[in-house]
Order: structure tokens, then C-alpha cells, then sequence
């Protein structure tokens, strides 16, 4: 079972600053050098109701709907997470591409299958990102899904898509 073994916090200092520092390449236009695995996601702020910006890690993405799958690493707490859920209008940019989208919060089995999914696709980079996040695994399917189960994942999807299915999962 994923067995939380330290609480950890969002960068600070320094290591805010290297944490960001992705912003710089996609406002730039060198975005395309972290496309594949990173997106910046472009979401308004819910007490300054101004542009606010992250670089989030894609977990996955589903070409055929155009859904983006993105974790909430630092929890419940983060900025962008908070801001998202009182406005799930975002903006997607990916490489050289710019989309809008809903955001939504996946349900607990749902995420857990795309984290079992990540996991199976890039086994060391979960065990990184578990320690990173105060996590210690086991390497099973089913303690990636219990991690899946405890950090929110959301999708990003296009408007279109979501009106579609009316089911953000």
C-alpha cells in the first residue's frame, strides 16, 4: 500500500524559482523542447481573478479525445489546483500547440488506472516522483493505484469533448 512517509510542500526560494523556470521556455516559444511530457496550463486566479501560470508533468494523453491527464503532486494545497476548481476554463499549451479546456477531477478508480498506466510506461520515474512526494511503494499494480487514489489527477479536456460526454471521468 502507498505508505505517506513524510509531508512535503511546494518549492521555496531557489528551488521555486528552478520549479518555474519552464514558464520562461513555453513563454518564449521554446515550449516544443518539453512537449511530450510537460504542458503549461494557463488558469485565472481565485482571488486575483489575473492569468496565473504552472508547468505540469502530463501522466497521460489521450490522443483520440484530446484529453491531457495531469497530477496534483503537492495535494489539495497547490495554487493551481485551488484556482482550477473555482474556474475550470484553462488554456493548454503543449509544444507549438494552444487549447482550451475544462478541467475536471477525475474519480478515485479512474485515477488510480491512469497512475497504473504511468507507472507501467515509465516504472522509474514513479518511484522518483513518489519519493519526491513523501510516498514510499511497494512497485505493485495495486499501490500505484492506491497512489492514484490519494493524488488528485485531473483531465483536461476540450470543451467540446467534455460537453460530449457530460462525464468527467
Amino acid at each position: 500500500m502507498a505508505e505517506k512517509i513524510r509531508e512535503v510542500h511546494p518549492p521555496r526560494g531557489l528551488l521555486r524559482w528552478l520549479a518555474r523556470f519552464p514558464i520562461w521556455l513555453y513563454r518564449a516559444g521554446l515550449g516544443w523542447l518539453l512537449s511530450g511530457r510537460f504542458l503549461m496550463l494557463t488558469h485565472i486566479g481565485r482571488k486575483s481573478g489575473l492569468p496565473r501560470q504552472a508547468v505540469l508533468e502530463v501522466v497521460q494523453h489521450d490522443k483520440d479525445s484530446d484529453t491531457y491527464f495531469v497530477a496534483v503532486g503537492f495535494g489539495e494545497n497547490s495554487d493551481w489546483y485551488r484556482n482550477i476548481l473555482k474556474t475550470p476554463d484553462v488554456m493548454i499549451h503543449s509544444g507549438r500547440r494552444q487549447l482550451a479546456a475544462c478541467a475536471e477531477r477525475l474519480q478515485t478508480e479512474a485515477a488510480g488506472q491512469i497512475v497504473v498506466e504511468y507507472a507501467r510506461r515509465h516504472p522509474v520515474a514513479i518511484r522518483e516522483i513518489a519519493r519526491v512526494l513523501g510516498y514510499r511503494l511497494d512497485g505493485t499494480q495495486v499501490d500505484y493505484a492506491a497512489l492514484g487514489r490519494i493524488i488528485p489527477i485531473i483531465a483536461l479536456r476540450p470543451p467540446s469533448e467534455w460537453r460530449r460526454t457530460g462525464d468527467p471521468t
